[in-house]
């Protein structure tokens, strides 16, 4: 197995060189978009006790009342553009953005930063990474 594994790799370089190109900048992607502005369930726990961060759940309103961090606001990710007024008040405070899986909170923060909101973050792992790290939830 091994051996046809040499041989592969010495009688198609270009192929193999390729693969490792893209392997290595998908990992650094991968690693680079992980931290940017992304949060932990600690420390965005830090941030609403220490900072009064405001949350904001990108989830559907059906998702958020089955379990929804204490204090955070419902703003349905297709509707965000036309309720960003809704939030005015707390552009001097940091905003953590939460959804399912952490995957769809990055364009929400984005547009929060586009709009001028300076410290916007977003949930890593989302409400899934939340509730498995045992912090509570709400169901209102």
């Amino acid at each position: 197995m091994i051996d046809q594994l040499f041989e592969f790799v010495q009688n198609h370089p270009l192929l193999v060189g390729a693969f490792l190109l893209v392997l290595t900048a998908w990992i650094a992607y991968e690693v680079r978009g992980s931290s940017k502005s992304g949060v932990s369930a600690s420390e965005a726990t830090q941030l609403i006790n220490r900072e009064d961060a405001v949350v904001v759940d990108i989830r559907e309103a059906n998702e958020f009342k089955a379990g929804h961090i204490a204090g955070a606001r419902n703003i349905p990710q297709s509707k965000l553009d036309n309720r960003l007024s809704e939030l005015e008040k707390s552009k001097n405070k940091p905003i953590i953005v939460a959804c399912k899986h952490g995957q769809s909170s990055g364009a929400a923060q984005a547009k929060l930063e586009k709009a001028g909101f300076e410290r916007a973050f977003k949930l890593k792992g989302g409400m899934t990474q939340w509730q498995a790290d045992g912090m509570p939830v709400v169901k209102k």
